[in-house]
């Protein structure tokens, strides 16, 4: 079973790099493996730094990874879009989680929350390329630059469906550990688990982006009943698995980066 979770994992973490990858432009779109292993160095990188930190070991990552055509304000525009699209993918399972799952009013109240957040980040992706189009703004510098690099909603249809199969196999990967771990195989347990991390990853800043997602995790369960230190347990192995996926991703890319270097040299001696 933990394997099972690792391998849906890992899935997950290229069905984000593709979906992150439609927002670019065709000119300026990096690799999709750059984009994971960006994924994956944030991932590593919140166990040790506050919350945000994380965005900019993305930019990092995904710069230094050649060939980079886009420089560090299109990656800032991109990583502002791809958080839109997770609100928005993230509307329908908070929905799901507060009709199907028994947990009390206050927890409702929060997944209703999320999923507002996610159809106000949905109309606000619908209304970008309007704003960016609209003689009105034409004027402002800002606008000219980011007319040609605001997502179309063709291109941001796309990423939204990537970010969601993202979060759906990510949600069946928590089901699978819920159930080996000893709590119960339970899909709104499971759900209401997937929205409180992201809810806790959303934070401006927090005390360490891995930390704060146990903690928003352990009170998730809480919530529904499981003891404290049942709770906290899974919380952290949960915690564990998604940063060993994430390091194992970022590791493959370096090291795929580095044997495609040694190609052309070998070719030389050959």
């Amino acid at each position: 079973m933990l394997v099972a979770a690792g391998l849906l994992f890992l899935l997950a973490h290229a069905l984000k790099a593709y979906g992150w990858a439609r927002l670019f432009t065709s000119a300026e779109r990096p690799k999709p493996l750059a984009l994971a292993a960006g994924n994956g160095g944030a991932s590593l990188i919140g166990l040790v730094l506050p919350g945000r930190f994380d965005d900019a070991m993305r930019i990092a990552v995904v710069r230094r990874y050649p060939p980079c055509p886009v420089g560090v304000r299109g990656l800032c525009l991109s990583l502002v879009m791809l958080g839109l699209i997770d609100s928005a993918a993230l509307a329908p399972l908070a929905f799901a989680a507060a009709v199907l799952g028994g947990a009390g009013d206050g927890v409702r109240a929060g997944l209703g929350v999320v999923a507002v957040a996610g159809i106000a980040a949905a109309t606000l992706i619908v209304v970008l390329p309007r704003l960016a189009e609209s003689r009105r703004t034409s004027r402002f510098r800002l606008a000219r630059w980011l007319r040609p690099r605001t997502t179309s909603l063709r291109r941001a249809s796309q990423a939204w469906a990537l970010v969601s199969a993202c979060w759906l196999v990510r949600a069946v990967a928590l089901f699978v550990l819920l159930g080996a771990l000893g709590v119960g195989y339970s899909f709104p347990l499971a759900l209401f688990f997937l929205c409180a991390g992201a809810a806790a990853a959303a934070l401006p800043i927090g005390p360490a982006g891995t930390a704060t997602q146990v903690g928003a995790h352990s009170a998730a369960l809480l919530a529904s009943g499981v003891g404290a230190s049942q709770a906290l347990s899974v919380s952290v192995s949960v915690g564990a698995l998604g940063v060993l996926s994430g390091t194992a991703i970022f590791l493959f890319a370096i090291a795929w980066r580095m044997g495609l270097s040694f190609v052309p040299t070998r070719s030389a001696i050959a």
